[in-house]
C-alpha cells in the first residue's frame, strides 16, 4: 500500500468512526468531559516528522505530542518489537517477575546515575512516586519525620493533587481546594527565600532543569550548583523532574547531566516509550529500601508491552546516538531561529536546550499557533507570549529549515494583520 492510499484509508476510517476515534456527529454532544480545549483537527496517521488529518492534509510536526514522539511517529524498531510482544503476552501483575521490566530498568541505570527504577504510567505518577519516596525515606529509614518538599514558582509537576500542589502555577490549582499539606513554593533564584523555607520538616527540593511549561527557561548553572550543595549540607533529597527534559530531549540522556550533578531522585516519562503510556522514577541505591514490599505500587506500570517499548526506544537511541544528534540539531535550530529573527522586534528572545526551544514574543502568540496549523506546521505555546518548539529527536536540517521558514511567514502575516 502506498503512503497516499494508506493515509486515505486511515482518514476514511476516522470519518466513519472506525480505526481512529471519530469526531462527534454534527450537532451531537461529546461523551467526553470538556477538560481539553481541543483544536478542530483530527490526526489519523503519522510517520517520522509528518502527520495527516482526517481530510488528508499533511503537517510538519514540531510538537511531537508534547515531547512524547521523540523518535518520530511510528518508529519502525519500536513498532516491530511491540507487535511481537503483543503476540506473546500483554499484561501480568507486578506480583510476578517481568523480565522485560528488569531489562528496561537496567538500561536506564546504565545511561544515568540511578541505581533503582520504579515504573508507572505517566509523568505525574512518576513525580508522585518521587514525593512519596522522599517522605518515606525520611520517615522510615532516617526516622526524622520530615515530609515537606520545596518547589519553585512557574514550575509544572503534574495534575494529581500532590503534583499540582507542588506546581508553582496557581492556574492548575483553581477549584481543587483544599490542597494537601507538605509543599512550599519559592521564587526561582531567590536563595534567601529558599534558605528561609528550609526547616525541620523539609525532606527535599524539587527542580526542573528547564522550566518548559513555565516559558522554556533553562536554570542557571550557578544556582543549581549552590542548590545541590545546600541539599548535601542539610541532608535534603534533591529531586529533579525530567518528565519533559529527559530521554535525550536536551542533548544529553537527562538534562541534569549538563550541570554535572547527580540528583538523589529524578523522574522520566513522555518520550520514554515512544508514545505508549509510561513513566519512571529513578533513584540512588541508598533510597531502595524506603520502597519496601507493599509501600508503593502500580497495576499497569512496566507491563510487558510498555517495557518492550521502553527497551526498543533506548536501544534505538543508543544505536543511532540520538542525544549527540540532538545536541547538534538543537544548536542548528537555535542558530537558524536567531538569524531569522535578529531584526524582528516582535521576537524578544530565542532560548532553550537541545530540541526544547522557546521563542519569547512581545505579545500573545495563540493566533500564530492557529496560523501555523493553517500552513501545515504544528507547535505549541509555553505561556501566553512564548512559542515552544518540540520537534522529534531525529528531525533533519531540511525539516528545521522548512519549519523556520513557515514560522517566519506566519509571524510576518500576524504582525501585518493579514493572518487575522
Amino acid at each position: 500500500m502506498t503512503q497516499q492510499s494508506d493515509v486515505k484509508e486511515a482518514a476514511t476510517g476516522a470519518a466513519n468512526g472506525t480505526g481512529a476515534a471519530s469526531l462527534t456527529e454534527a450537532g451531537g454532544a461529546s461523551a467526553l468531559f470538556p477538560s481539553y480545549a481541543r483544536y478542530p483537527i483530527q490526526l489519523v496517521k503519522g510517520k517520522g516528522s509528518l502527520l495527516w488529518d482526517a481530510k488528508g492534509k499533511q503537517y510538519l510536526d514540531f510538537m511531537s505530542g508534547l515531547a512524547v514522539a521523540n523518535l518520530g511517529h511510528a518508529p519502525e524498531k519500536v513498532a516491530a518489537k511491540v507487535k511481537a510482544q503483543l503476540d506473546e503476552l500483554w499484561h501480568v501483575s507486578n506480583l510476578f517477575h517481568i523480565p522485560q521490566q528488569e531489562v528496561a530498568a537496567r538500561k536506564l541505570t546504565e545511561v544515568s546515575c540511578a541505581d533503582a527504577v520504579f515504573f508507572c504510567n505517566s509523568g505525574a505518577e512518576a513525580n508522585e512516586a518521587a514525593i512519596k519516596l522522599a517522605r518515606r525515606y525520611h520517615q522510615k529509614i532516617k526516622n526524622n519525620g520530615r515530609y515537606e518538599i520545596i518547589t519553585f514558582e512557574h514550575s509544572f509537576h503534574g495534575r494529581t493533587l500532590a503534583t499540582l500542589t507542588a506546581t508553582g502555577q496557581q492556574k492548575v490549582k483553581d477549584g481543587f481546594l483544599p490542597l494537601p499539606a507538605g509543599f512550599v513554593t519559592v521564587p526561582l533564584y531567590d536563595m534567601e527565600a529558599l534558605k528561609a523555607a528550609i526547616g525541620p520538616q523539609t525532606a527535599g527540593i524539587m527542580l526542573e532543569m528547564v522550566q518548559a511549561e513555565g516559558g522554556v527557561y533553562p536554570v542557571e548553572p550557578a544556582f543549581v550548583e549552590e542548590l545541590a550543595a545546600i541539599c548535601e549540607q542539610q541532608e535534603l533529597l534533591l529531586i529533579v523532574d525530567e518528565v519533559q527534559t529527559g530521554m535525550g530531549r536536551t542533548g544529553k540522556w537527562f538534562a541534569h547531566q549538563h550541570y554535572g550533578i547527580e540528583p538523589d531522585i529524578f523522574t522520566s516519562a513522555k518520550g520514554i516509550a515512544s508514545g505508549l503510556p509510561a513513566g519512571a522514577m529513578l533513584a540512588k541505591e541508598y533510597l531502595r529500601e524506603a520502597f519496601s514490599p507493599g509501600s508503593h505500587a502500580s497495576t499497569f506500570g512496566g507491563n510487558p508491552v510498555v517495557s518492550t517499548a521502553i527497551i526498543a526506544t533506548l536501544e534505538t537511541m543508543e544505536e543511532e546516538h540520538i542525544p549527540e544528534q540532538v545536541a547538534e540539531q538543537g544548536n542548528y535550530l537555535k542558530a537558524v531561529l536567531q538569524e531569522t529573527f535578529k531584526d524582528e522586534p516582535f521576537v524578544q528572545e530565542v532560548r532553550g536546550l537541545g530540541l526544547l526551544i522557546g521563542i519569547e514574543c512581545v505579545a500573545p502568540v495563540g493566533e500564530i499557533v492557529l496560523l501555523g496549523q493553517e500552513r501545515g506546521l504544528l507547535f505549541v505555546t509555553a505561556g501566553p507570549n512564548v512559542i515552544r518548539l518540540l520537534p522529534n529527536l531525529k528531525v533533519t536540517k531540511e525539516e528545521i529549515d522548512q519549519a523556520v521558514a513557515i514560522l517566519a511567514e506566519i509571524i510576518a502575516a500576524h504582525i501585518s494583520g493579514k493572518g487575522n
